[in-house]
């Protein structure tokens, strides 16, 4: 079968003109005419496009939605309540007395940073999942679309068996028949 052009499979595996082709579409097309693999890593796609701040929100959000941050979390909090409701009473000393006014400005300021900053790196998981459903939509077309071209090559190999069956047949019932 001789290669075709990007406009000629559009119109016969696609049913449509080339103009009517999406980005994607034309693409696996490209590529089928050129013979390149479409197959990429949607990941390391994604993450080639990641400016440093999404990066930096990527690494805040897996340390605070961690086991790790909650424990050393609540050791951090449970230590400053203790040290300033307890032993620095004592001495007269604390810096943050009950009701801990200081702590719960402290956290308010954290949980006010952190919070914007967890949906930036959700935003990017969101995005990094819109190009896993593009890429993987490429490399269903051309799965699909090299499925019907396989067909049609067998369809073409079929024929092309048949046509030699029944010229061999008919040698065949030439060769059988009495003579005149």
């Amino acid at each position: 079968m001789a290669m075709r052009t990007v406009e000629q499979l559009s119109e016969q595996l696609l049913d449509k003109p080339l103009a009517a082709l999406s980005r994607e579409e034309r693409g696996v097309l490209e590529a089928i005419v050129t013979r390149q693999i479409v197959a990429d890593d949607a990941s390391t796609l994604a993450d080639g496009q990641a400016s440093f701040g999404e990066r930096l929100s990527d690494r805040v959000a897996s340390v605070g939605g961690s086991w790790g941050f909650i424990i050393v979390f609540a050791l951090v909090l449970f230590s400053w309540m203790l040290l300033n409701s307890e032993v620095l009473t004592r001495f007269d000393a604390a810096f943050d007395p009950y009701p801990f006014i200081f702590l719960n400005l402290i956290l308010s300021t954290l949980a006010a940073i952190q919070a914007p900053i967890i949906m930036m790196s959700q935003n990017r998981g969101a995005n990094k999942d819109r190009i896993a459903a593009a890429h993987d939509y490429e490399v269903n077309l051309r799965a699909e679309i090299d499925i019907i071209r396989l067909h049609e090559k067998m369809d073409l190999l079929m024929l092309e068996k048949i046509t030699r069956l029944q010229a061999d047949l008919n040698e065949i019932k030439v060769a059988v028949q009495p003579a005149g």
